[in-house]
């Protein structure tokens, strides 16, 4: 593979023509030595290519962990508010990437950000029932019966059925835990308010068997490693 194409398709925030200025200047290294040559050939596979002095590895699909704050949206189109795609550090934006699922604008944690549509699909795909879970905060105590109510399969407003789901109370009386192996619109809060109750706080901290990295601050994101990929399509 050419050298600046290389870079420009792991770097989406770098254009070739940076990557041909970056070369010019001697901040582009392969295999320790500064290059001169943007249309030098490389094995991506095996060659160590820096950028100043930062090294970029090949990887065929990304997949990033985000923990989402409130106010950003889960889209890839720029409008008047921040996206997932807005917040992400320049080393990780490239080509393809988009966010696998979406929280509401005014809902917190983890979010899977990747170029791997495949993956993507299994995790979404209805078929699959990939369990998420959410912690939340309600406006009211809730029940004991509301254990029940959720594994029986409720329905929300408007007469729409769900797939039976596990409600887990917590410590505090006003809160709790919920997994869902379906996604429907603002499914959590219409739920609660079937029971005569409402959602004041939500956040997602877990995606089939991987959970949200506690120590990861809102707003941040790391990269999730192969081996725990497979976590995310535990059912």
């Amino acid at each position: 593979m050419r050298l600046d194409r290389f870079i420009s398709s792991q770097r989406t925030d770098l254009s070739r023509s940076d990557v041909k200025a970056m070369i010019k200047k001697g901040l582009v290294s392969v295999d320790g030595t500064l290059v001169k040559k943007a249309d030098m050939q490389i094995d991506e596979n095996n060659t160590i290519v820096s950028v100043n002095g930062e090294e970029i590895a090949y990887r065929r699909f990304l997949y990033l962990m985000l923990n989402k704050p409130a106010g950003v949206v889960c889209s890839t189109k720029e409008g008047e508010s921040l996206t997932v795609l807005d917040i992400i550090p320049g080393k990780y934006r490239r080509q393809g990437l988009f966010p696998a699922g979406r929280l509401d604008k005014d809902t917190e944690g983890f979010v899977l950000l990747t170029d791997d549509g495949q993956l993507a699909h299994r995790i979404l795909s209805p078929r699959s029932h990939v369990p998420k879970t959410y912690f939340v905060r309600l406006e009211k105590p809730w029940e004991e019966s509301y254990a029940e109510s959720f594994e029986s399969g409720m329905e929300i407003d408007g007469g729409e059925k769900c797939l039976p789901a596990v409600f887990t109370g917590g410590e505090s009386r006003y809160e709790c835990r919920v997994v869902l192996r379906e996604g429907k619109f603002h499914q959590v809060k219409r739920m609660f308010e079937a029971l005569g109750n409402k959602v004041v706080y939500l956040k997602r901290v877990k995606i089939g068997d991987l959970p949200l990295d506690e120590n990861l601050p809102l707003g941040e994101c790391l990269e999730i490693m192969h081996k725990d990929v497979e976590r995310l399509q535990t059912q």
